[in-house]
C-alpha cells in the first residue's frame, strides 16, 4: 500500500480490542492480540495505547494499521538479511480463513508458529533516553565503556548492542551482557543473532537517512523454527519499536523530537498522573497530534 492508500483506510474511531472472531485469543498485550488458527498465528496490532508501562484508557484511531502495514514494508525490505515470520500469501491466507472485514485484515498479518527467543534485541545508534543517564552516571551504556565527553543525543562511535530480559507482564525488562545473552540463548545462535541486530540496525538506519530521518535505537525479536533457523518475529523498525528523530530538527544536548508518542507522556507529564492505573483521558488534540506523528513517519518512509 502506498503511504496516501493507508492515511486513507485510517477509521475515525480507535479500535483498542478485537472481538467476534471465531479463533481463540491465546496472548493479549499492550497493543497486540495473538490468535490461534491451528497451523499459524494470527497477530492483530489495535489501536492501544500505552505509556509508563500502563495502557491508556484512550487509542490512537488506526495506529494498529500503521504499525501493522509500516511493519509488512520492512519485512518485505529486510527478507535478504535473514527470513521473518509472514507467511508469503497474505490475502490468499486471510481469504483461506474467511477474514473478510478489511480493517481487520489491514491491522493484521498471519505469521508462522515458532520458538520465541528469552531476550529482546535492542540496537543503540545515538546516546539518549536510558542509555544517556547510564553513560551520566558511570561512562557506560549497558556494560559498553564509551569515550569521555560525548553528550546527549551524541551519534555513538559505533551502533552497541544492548540486549535485554523479557520480563513478565507488569515488569520491566532489564539489561544484559554479552556473557549472560550467550547462556540464554546459546553462544553460536547469540553471535548470529548480535550480528544480525546490527545489520538490520543498519538497513533500518540508511534507509531512514534517505527519507529525513535519523533512526536513534530500536528492537528487534527474534524466534527460531524446528530446525533451529533464526527468523524476523513480531514488528519491525515501527515507531512503537523504534526511536526515529527528523533529521532537520537533530541536534545535541537535548532528547531530539521523535515521531512517536511524546506527545502523550509530555500531556501526562503536565497533568501530574502519578503514573499508576487508571490513566487519565487524554484531550483530542493529543490523540490527534500523535496520529499525525505516526502517520508523518510512514509517509516519509513509504513515500
Amino acid at each position: 500500500m502506498t503511504a496516501a492508500e493507508i492515511a486513507a483506510s485510517l477509521p475515525a474511531a480507535a479500535r483498542t480490542s478485537i472481538s467476534g472472531l471465531p479463533f481463540p485469543l491465546i496472548a493479549s498485550g499492550k497493543v497486540r492480540e495473538i490468535f490461534d488458527l491451528n497451523d499459524a498465528l494470527l497477530l492483530v496490532a489495535t489501536d492501544r495505547l500505552s505509556a509508563f508501562d500502563v495502557i491508556l484508557p484512550d487509542g490512537i484511531p488506526g495506529k494498529g494499521i500503521l504499525l501493522n502495514q509500516l511493519s509488512l514494508w520492512w519485512f518485505d525490505r529486510t527478507r535478504d538479511l535473514l527470513p521473518n515470520h509472514l507467511l508469503p500469501d497474505q490475502a490468499g491466507e486471510f481469504a483461506r480463513r474467511g477474514i473478510t472485514d478489511t480493517d481487520l485484515q489491514l491491522r493484521s498479518m498471519i505469521v508462522r508458529k515458532l520458538t520465541p527467543l528469552t531476550i529482546e534485541c535492542v540496537v543503540r545508534g545515538y546516546l539518549v533516553g536510558s542509555g544517556w543517564s547510564s553513560y551520566q552516571k558511570t561512562g557506560q551504556v549497558c556494560g559498553h565503556t564509551l569515550p569521555a565527553g560525548l553528550r546527549q543525543a551524541d551519534k555513538l562511535p559505533a551502533p552497541l548492542f544492548t540486549p535485554t530480559t523479557k520480563a513478565p507482564k507488569g515488569e520491566h525488562d532489564e539489561p544484559i551482557n554479552d556473557a549472560q545473552g550467550a547462556a540464554a540463548v546459546g553462544p553460536a545462535l547469540y553471535e548470529q543473532v548480535k550480528a544480525t541486530s546490527l545489520a538490520l540496525y543498519q538497513r533500518g538506519h540508511d534507509t531512514a537517512a534517505a527519507a529525513g530521518m535519523i533512526l536513534a535505537d530500536t528492537k528487534f525479536e527474534f524466534g527460531t523454527d524446528a530446525e533451529g533457523n533464526l527468523i524476523l518475529i513480531d514488528e519491525v523498525l515501527t515507531p512503537d519499536s523504534s526511536r526515529y528523530w527528523p533529521a532537520d530538527e537533530y541536534r545535541v544536548d537535548c532528547s531530539p523530537p521523535s515521531y512517536d508518542k511524546q506527545f502523550v507522556r509530555d500531556h501526562l507529564e503536565a497533568v501530574a498522573w502519578d503514573k499508576a492505573p487508571p490513566a487519565p483521558v487524554l484531550p483530542a488534540e493529543t490523540i490527534a497530534r500523535t496520529q499525525e506523528k505516526y502517520l508523518a513517519a510512514v509517509r516519509n518512509l513509504i513515500g
